[in-house]
């Protein structure tokens, strides 16, 4: 049922995550698009020496897509058909298609139900001799238990690949994540904390892995365009693997570059955001995330709140579509992947094996969350669930 009166205009609709795009983005872009250089250039090896250096980290090579990111990591990582990889069932399909895309055997591990993360208990649980890698997916800017999970990797021999993809800010104990297992794979969607409007990133500390990846991203080829067309002149190439077509443009680049100068500035503001719901949300009858600890950065990338019907007398998505009814956008992340068509069909997963995942996703509602909401905006989303709930 609609509302009487929507707390804003329908022309005003708040759009659950635009991205926060200032005249430097815009300026970069121009002065790329000048310049001819469109492709694989001069602004990508800028902008993975600037995130590497964000990142305190060995190696950085940009793509098309953390998905990419998250494929190519596997390949390099060893993973062969047959390998099984341990992930989350409560994340988005491009974690469990890359495990796929690169010929391995997704294994699901349910979540905590609190933190919403991968718990390391359940991972003991689903090892076996065929077991070649960890995925943990830091959700919605939240690090994982990696402690243990390094510790469960150390044990078993096991690579470890960070879904880092809701995580660029956060740190654990000290260190960036994506730096702490073998690869760390980003996403610069239009979503994300950094957009390029699509693209990606791993980061690794290893040269060889980071050459594999830059090889395998480009056709298999020796040389990117820029080295074969730049400057200094053409320079031959040779094909020494089958790759993909994942390289990042300097188009992505040229905006990636200004994103991530204020990165931290927009962190802030998404802080002052989260702080707010947390105060002004908590007398209602919803659930609202974990408090970080104090040895954590959160990125506050994601405000989610639990919708318990039994809790708040409303169904989650009659909440979805009330919000909406109030010109307030939102998201679900996310149904949990067992409850999907294609994984329960390919690998017979039953949701009531991962009842805290599956129990997670069919409550979950983000509320917007993003450095460009003004104060008016966050009012509104207040209002908006207030209302809806009384």
């Amino acid at each position: 049922m609609k509302p009487e009166t929507p707390i804003r205009n329908k022309e005003d609709f708040l759009v659950f995550a635009t991205p926060f795009i200032g005249e430097q983005e815009v300026d970069e872009v121009v002065k790329t698009l000048k310049s001819g250089w469109l492709g694989s250039g001069p602004k990508v090896s800028e902008f993975e020496s600037a995130f590497k250096n964000y990142k305190n980290a060995d190696y950085a090579v940009a793509l098309n897509s953390c998905t990419a990111a998250l494929h190519l990591s596997m390949l390099v990582a060893g993973i062969s058909p047959g390998d099984e990889v341990i992930t989350t069932p409560l994340t988005f399909c491009a974690t469990v298609n890359a495990i796929l895309h690169a010929g391995g055997v997704p294994v699901l591990a349910d979540i905590d139900c609190r933190t919403m993360n991968i718990d390391p208990v359940e991972i003991r649980n689903k090892i076996t001799v065929r077991t070649k890698a960890l995925v943990p997916v830091h959700f919605a800017g939240l690090p994982c238990d990696m402690t243990s999970i390094m510790e469960i990797a150390t044990e078993y021999n096991l690579k470890v690949i960070e879904d880092c993809a809701h995580a660029i800010e956060t740190e654990y104990q000290g260190k960036k994540v994506g730096t702490i297992g073998d690869f760390g794979c980003f996403s610069f969607y239009v979503t994300k904390n950094i957009v390029t409007g699509e693209g990606g990133m791993v980061l690794t500390r290893k040269a060889e892995d980071a050459s594999r990846l830059k090889i395998l991203g480009l056709h298999g080829m020796s040389k990117d365009a820029w080295n074969r067309f730049g400057d200094d002149g053409y320079r031959h190439y040779q094909v020494v693997e089958c790759g993909f077509k994942y390289n990042m443009m300097d188009l992505q680049a040229a905006i990636g570059i200004h994103q991530l100068e204020r990165v931290e500035n927009c962190w802030a503001r998404r802080e002052e955001i989260w702080e707010r719901y947390m105060l002004e949300l908590s007398d209602l009858p919803i659930e609202l995330p974990v408090i970080p600890g104090k040895d954590v950065k959160h990125g506050y990338h994601l405000f989610t709140v639990q919708i318990d019907q039994a809790k708040c007398g409303m169904h989650r998505d009659d909440f979805i579509n009330a919000m909406s009814a109030h010109n307030i956008g939102v998201g679900v992340h996310y149904l949990s992947i067992p409850e999907h068509q294609f994984y329960k069909e390919k690998f017979g997963w039953k949701p009531e094996d991962y009842p805290n995942a599956v129990k997670v996703g069919r409550s979950t509602v983000s509320i917007p969350i993003t450095a460009k909401l003004s104060d008016r905006d966050v009012d509104d989303v207040v209002a908006a669930v207030r209302a809806v709930l009384n």
